[in-house]
């Protein structure tokens, strides 16, 4: 038995048709977890503004847009986002991987080696993410990663057409 291969790289435009193709069969799954979107984020056009949009951020160095890969097979994103250096060295971690490929271990996997880049590459001492409070999966890829749960914000983000808590989450990356 052979285990799944995972890896994260920057995205490109190149990306744009993959990850449509996940977005567009996903989109039932994910709806309690997204905020509302307009049919265009559905297009390839409206991914290629999108990922014109990241890469702009990251060229400003507010963020690194990823995405996550099996073998060479775009399967999900992954984005150090909200960076912050000088005093606070931190930035915001988000990811998510299409629906054939949960269940895994390409969620943990990515966020691992997001975690070595963040440290490595960008020189930060803190690392943050969120998570609804029904969203299990996502928080055991963030416990697998080490990070802790710090608190619950309330009524942080709209989704499925209500206000959701969302428990907050660190990792000091120099421990």
């Amino acid at each position: 038995m052979s285990s799944p291969v995972t890896d994260i790289r920057l995205i490109t435009l190149d990306d744009a048709e993959a990850i449509t193709a996940h977005i567009c069969r996903d989109a039932g799954a994910t709806a309690r977890w997204d905020p509302p979107r307009s049919p265009d984020y559905y297009t390839l056009d409206g991914q290629r503004r999108r990922i014109e949009r990241m890469l702009l951020r990251h060229a400003t160095g507010e963020s690194w847009p990823g995405v996550v890969l099996d073998g060479d097979a775009v399967i999900g994103q992954i984005a150090v986002q909200e960076i912050l250096q000088r005093a606070w060295r931190k930035a915001s971690l988000g990811y998510w991987i299409g629906t054939p490929h949960q269940g895994q271990g390409h969620a943990t996997r990515a966020v691992g080696l997001a975690i070595r880049f963040m440290i490595s590459d960008l020189g930060l001492h803190r690392a943050e993410a969120f998570t609804q409070i029904e969203n299990i999966a996502s928080q055991n890829v963030l416990r697998k990663n080490h990070f802790r749960p710090i608190g619950t914000v309330h009524a942080y983000i709209f989704t499925g057409g209500a206000w959701h808590d969302e428990i907050f989450w660190e990792r000091i990356l120099d421990e």
